[in-house]
C-alpha cells in the first residue's frame, strides 16, 4: 500500500504532523527555547524557568489565537473562528512538551538552570532535527540527505534561538 493510500489516522508520521509539523508548532518550539534560554539568566531553579517560560508561551499562544480569530471571524463567525484558531495554534503548546519535560525532570533532580538550559536546547534541536528529517523523507531524499537536512534544520533553529537570546 502506498503512503498516499494509507489511512490518515495511523502511524507516527500522522501523529507528528498533527502536533508538530505546522508553522505554529515550529514557531512555538523556537520561541519556547528562547524563553527558556532567557529565563535561565534570571532563574534560581528549574521551577522559575518553567513558570516564566510556560507563562510567556501561553501569552504568545493567546495572542496567536486572538490574531487568527480576528482574521477569520468575519468569514466563519466568532465560535467557529475561535475553534479554528485554537486548533491552528495548538502546535505552539505541543512543541514545548519535550523541553518542558526536561525542565520538570531537572526540577525534580535539582539540576542548575544553566545545565537545564543546555538540556532543553538539546531537546528542542532534537524536535527540529526530527522535523527536518521527516521533511526530507517526504520529499523522497536518501538517508544521507535526510540526515543532513535534520542537522541543517536543527542548526538553523539553534541560530534563531541564539539570535532571539542575543537581542533580549
Amino acid at each position: 500500500m502506498s503512503e498516499q493510500s494509507m489511512p490518515e489516522h495511523r502511524g507516527f508520521r500522522h501523529w507528528l504532523d498533527v502536533r508538530f509539523r505546522s508553522p505554529a508548532a515550529i514557531y512555538g518550539v523556537i520561541v519556547f527555547a528562547a524563553f527558556v534560554t532567557i529565563s535561565a539568566d534570571h532563574a534560581e531553579n528549574a521551577w522559575d524557568m518553567l513558570g516564566s517560560s510556560v507563562g510567556t508561551l501561553i501569552v504568545f499562544f493567546i495572542a496567536h489565537v486572538f490574531a487568527h480569530t480576528l482574521t477569520d471571524h468575519g468569514e466563519h463567525g466568532l465560535g467557529e473562528a475561535t475553534r479554528r484558531a485554537v486548533q491552528h495554534s495548538a502546535g505552539m503548546l505541543y512543541a514545548s512538551i519535550p523541553a518542558t519535560i526536561v525542565l520538570i525532570i531537572g526540577g525534580v533532580q535539582g539540576t542548575p538552570p544553566d545545565d537545564l538550559d543546555d538540556l532543553s536546547l538539546w531537546a528542542t534541536m532534537g524536535v527540529l532535527a526530527v522535523l527536518g528529517y521527516n521533511a526530507y523523507a517526504r520529499r523522497g531524499a536518501n538517508v544521507t540527505m535526510r540526515l543532513l537536512g535534520a542537522a541543517g534544520t536543527a542548526a538553523l533553529g539553534l541560530f534563531i534561538v541564539l539570535l532571539e537570546y542575543a537581542i533580549h
